[in-house]
């Protein structure tokens, strides 16, 4: 087994006595059970590829819009210690 590292999380009661049952029921640790539940659902959940497409359109689109306004913007004709003159 790899190494191991201490968590420690909350749960609902109702979580607590599955919990308990399973881990009597199959004769392996309540951890043991914890960790391949997690296992399962990081495998079968992928986050962040989920909305990748989204971001990269996203990411696109602001990029455009970086290029285009700097050509775009009027010539500042301040200077920062001008405002506090005021």
């Amino acid at each position: 087994m790899s190494e191991l590292i201490r968590k420690q999380l909350y749960i609902t009661k109702q979580q607590e006595q599955l919990l308990k049952k399973k881990s009597a029921t199959y004769n392996i640790s309540e951890a043991e059970i914890v960790r391949e539940a997690l296992d399962s659902h990081t495998l079968a959940v992928s986050y962040p590829r989920k909305f990748e497409e989204k971001w990269l359109e996203e990411r696109k689109f602001i990029e455009e819009k970086r290029k285009g306004s700097k050509s775009n913007l009027p010539k500042k004709r301040w200077k920062r210690d001008d405002l506090y003159d005021r």
